[in-house]
């Protein structure tokens, strides 16, 4: 039987890193696994009780780590650490921004590490209590045959072989759901993370645009007052000190034609930096969207499940009724076949008389 309500994978913390492994040749040297720094995430299965890491690049899983108790995370320099991973038959390296981002990746590892340790040991205690349960319960008394022991009642197994496949292919549905559903988890994340950050930059660059604006505007009367001096200059056609006056003049306004031009490319890239704010909140509501929609069919494929069950459940009912009515029905012949044998051996006596 399947749960009723299964609960996904779901992340407990997540970070930016360079992933790299080990070279499977050498074994010394690193290759890296994404170009640019990606998310990596510690993921928690409260069915099974599992710890994952876990880390997407556009459409394949560049980490897919299961915490066991005996890994140990190593930090080999401020920014960078390794783990190895013997089911891979790897060795994985983390290279972060700053040894804040190493600290706490590495600390969450410990604290998974713990988690998964004792969840394996509560796995462990379970399994002995079962095991002596199953040791200490009585066996089921045997099927007594009430025509001999050539007689046995033949049941129907269509209906189990049907809900049988029923139940696998519905499992297989659940489990691509559920992997579906983690890649987005994964990149809604990601989504979400680099959101944050460009909102930081879009309202820090919204503050500083009308400040510049304000600069801007004072430059360019500056700009226009020295033009008016120069020109005045000119016309009058002064030497000495005038020329070096004029001078002077030239050389800042030549200044502040650098400076309005550097801030006019500020400004043109605040703006393509808020028309890229703009297409990463499409991509996020496009990622929400698509999230719900796996929601909504994990929660089709669950209901499907309990209809399954039900059904399964209704099935065997029918089926445990149908054999309580063919053993009445048996017994109730037995009964008829006995007095028949009784009334032939009463006629065989009368005819002898």
């Amino acid at each position: 039987m399947f749960p009723h309500h299964r609960e996904r994978e779901q992340p407990i913390f997540s970070t930016r890193a360079h992933v790299f492994q080990i070279d499977p040749t050498t074994k010394r040297n690193w290759i890296p696994a994404s170009k640019h720094a990606v998310t990596v995430s510690f993921f928690f299965d409260a069915n099974r009780s599992v710890y994952r890491i876990i880390s997407v690049g556009g459409t394949k899983a560049i980490i897919n780590c299961t915490v066991t108790p005996s890994m140990t995370f190593t930090k080999t320099s401020q920014k960078f650490g390794q783990w190895a991973d013997s089911r891979a038959n790897t060795v994985y390296g983390l290279g972060f921004a700053t040894e804040q981002q190493l600290h706490q990746f590495s600390e969450k590892f410990k604290e998974v590490k713990d988690a998964a340790r004792l969840a394996r040991e509560k796995s462990q205690d379970k399994e002995l209590v079962n095991s002596a349960l199953s040791i200490a319960a009585p066996q089921s008394p045997p099927v007594m045959c009430v025509n001999g022991p050539e007689d046995k009642l033949f049941r129907s197994q269509s209906a189990d072989i049907t809900l049988a496949s029923e139940k696998e292919r519905i499992k297989k549905m659940l489990s691509e759901g559920s992997i579906c559903d983690m890649n987005l988890e994964a990149e809604f994340f990601t989504l979400q993370d680099s959101n944050t950050k460009l909102v930081a930059a879009l309202h820090e660059a919204n503050a500083n645009v009308e400040q510049w604006k304000k600069q801007l505007g004072a430059y360019q009367e500056e700009t226009e007052r020295l033009r008016e001096q120069v020109a005045d200059l000119e016309a009058h056609g002064g030497h000495g000190p005038s020329d070096l006056l004029k001078d002077e003049l030239t050389q800042s306004l030549e200044e502040l034609e650098a400076l309005l031009k550097a801030k006019d490319e500020e400004i043109h890239i605040l703006q393509s930096k808020r028309a890229e704010y703009h297409e990463m909140e499409h991509e996020r509501d496009e990622a929400i969207r698509r999230l719900r929609e796996v929601e909504m069919r994990n929660s089709e494929l669950e209901r499907r499940v309990h209809n399954t069950e039900t059904n399964l459940s209704n099935s065997l009912e029918d089926r445990d009724r149908l054999d309580s009515e063919i053993q009445r029905a048996v017994g109730i012949l037995d009964i008829k076949i006995f007095d028949l044998n009784d009334l032939r051996q009463n006629l065989v006596k009368l005819i002898d008389k």
